[in-house]
């Protein structure tokens, strides 16, 4: 969990405080295919993974889209709320993999007499590879 800030005060480039989530766990892997109904045997059965040229399992996609999407609403709190939010994937994620979610505000805006932060998102790997990025506006209360 992230600390709360007072959102008015956010200037323009500056970074968030990043949260990170634990390694990436099989048994997450599993828990997230029955809430999504993603069952794709690439991220549950090594055996097939390693039959199609890969290590083992990857983590689902959505699961990192999932995780800056928890970032997001951490930062806007009771304070603003998300009416944009887009990701693109970038890396595959693996169990093990701990993935730190951080932002800077590219931006703040008024439009139509109401307050906008526009921030830039990044998800990646302890070892700095991206595996997600993306953006977020958030209409401030």
């Amino acid at each position: 969990m992230i600390k709360e800030m007072t959102l008015t005060k956010l200037t323009t480039n500056q970074k968030l405080e990043p949260m990170v989530k634990p390694p990436i766990t099989k048994v997450q892997l599993a828990q997230y295919a029955g809430a999504s109904g993603d069952f794709n045997p690439l991220h549950l059965d090594d055996a097939f993974a390693q039959k199609i040229g890969m290590d083992g399992v990857i983590a689902h996609g959505m699961l990192v889209m999932g995780f800056l999407g928890e970032y997001v609403m951490n930062i806007a709190t009771q304070q603003a709320k998300v009416v944009n939010f887009k990701m693109r994937f970038g890396k595959m994620t693996f169990p093990g993999d701990e993935i730190k979610c951080s932002g800077i505000v590219e931006r703040k805006y008024e439009e139509n007499e109401k307050n906008y932060l526009a921030l830039t998102l990044t998800a990646e790997k302890q070892s700095g590879e991206i595996v997600g990025s993306g953006s977020a506006t958030l209409e401030l209360a």
